[in-house]
């Protein structure tokens, strides 16, 4: 199972991140866990410099920006 973690504070913008990962996930139904990290010192663990940022099995993979929909499916084909 893939994990999927969502690195921001709880902004605006990490929201509607996670709540297009969430809806892909359903969509495609995917077997995958999505995690929130909202931690600013384990964000920092991944080097990331702005949020949100979407991680899969512990690679980032999309920083600093809310990702489209397309996007997000790109991670699973």
């Amino acid at each position: 199972m893939k994990t999927i973690k969502i690195l921001g504070t709880g902004c605006p913008k990490c929201q509607q991140t996670t709540s297009i990962v969430e809806s892909v996930v359903k969509e495609q139904n995917l077997e995958v866990e999505v995690v929130k990290v909202e931690d600013i010192m384990d964000i920092i663990e991944y080097n990331v410099m702005s949020t949100p940022a979407v991680v899969v099995d512990e690679e980032v993979k999309i920083s600093g920006k809310v990702p489209t929909k397309g996007e997000v499916e790109a991670l699973f084909n």
